[in-house]
């Protein structure tokens, strides 16, 4: 394939017009912005993934992967006489520089607290149909990183605790409301505390600075390695994880702790 263009950006968005094109691919030419959907979620973790590994050859490679669900949603869109790729980084380039006129103007900041205050504001008086503040927190967002950007957004205008000790003693409050509503065997009350505590340990997590949904990863992850080390030792010990009891596999589970 020979380029008009010399930059490689610009011979990306050439790469997706052809595989668009009459003669192109079948399955790219079958896309539409909805059918790309979960891609761009699933590109998206996998890049985290690789922010994870520390190897800038993978995050490379994914942020690529992330670039081709840009570029085919903008050549989607050019098709429809809607906009171009040179839309979508012009759009992003007057974004920037108008939510940080402590850069690219004369405001001046504080810190990065007054910073994000700044922004907010800055997008309150961009987006006047807005008639919530809520309004700008994605409904796809999973639930415990939803719960804290609420938190974040509604801290903002002054509904907030005082002090972390009050938000400590909430969530001590959310969970004798769980074992009285786990005693009352109502499924829909349990369900309604178990979700208060869930959102509680969002807001106390948020008084630390802390995201909530990466302290959940770090834990999902010290889970997974400690328990596939009780899968290898039960494989050196040549037995099933369904013959173990439960005190075996909780004597391996102590031990993992010193191993991994």
């Amino acid at each position: 394939m020979e380029f008009k263009e010399k930059r490689p950006l610009y011979q990306f968005a050439e790469i997706i017009a052809a595989l668009r094109g009459e003669n192109g691919c079948p399955w790219d030419r079958k896309q539409t912005h909805e059918s790309l959907r979960p891609y761009l979620i699933e590109e998206a973790y996998e890049a985290l993934d690789a922010i994870e590994s520390g190897d800038p050859v993978h995050i490379r490679e994914e942020l690529g992967d992330i670039l081709l669900q840009i570029y085919l949603h903008a050549e989607i869109a050019r098709e429809r006489n809607q906009f171009t790729i040179d839309d979508v980084a012009r759009s992003i380039i007057d974004k920037i520089i108008l939510r940080h006129p402590h850069v690219f103007g004369d405001a001046t900041v504080r810190d990065a607290d007054h910073v994000a205050d700044r922004w907010e504001q800055i997008k309150k008086a961009e987006k006047p149909h807005r008639k919530s503040l809520l309004d700008g927190v994605p409904k796809h967002l999973p639930a415990l990183l939803k719960a804290y950007r609420i938190q974040q957004k509604v801290s903002r205008v002054g509904f907030d605790w005082e002090r972390i000790e009050d938000v400590a003693a909430k969530l001590d409050e959310e969970t004798g409301e769980l074992k009285a509503a786990m005693a009352s065997s109502d499924r829909e009350k349990i369900t309604d505390e178990a979700g208060d505590i869930l959102f509680s340990i969002a807001n106390l997590l948020r008084f630390m600075h802390i995201n909530p949904e990466e302290a959940l990863e770090m834990t999902i992850g010290k889970f997974t390695r400690r328990f596939q080390y009780i899968e290898q030792r039960a494989a050196e010990m040549e037995k099933n994880l369904e013959e173990m009891t439960i005190d075996e596999m909780e004597s391996l589970w102590q031990e993992s702790k010193d191993r991994v």
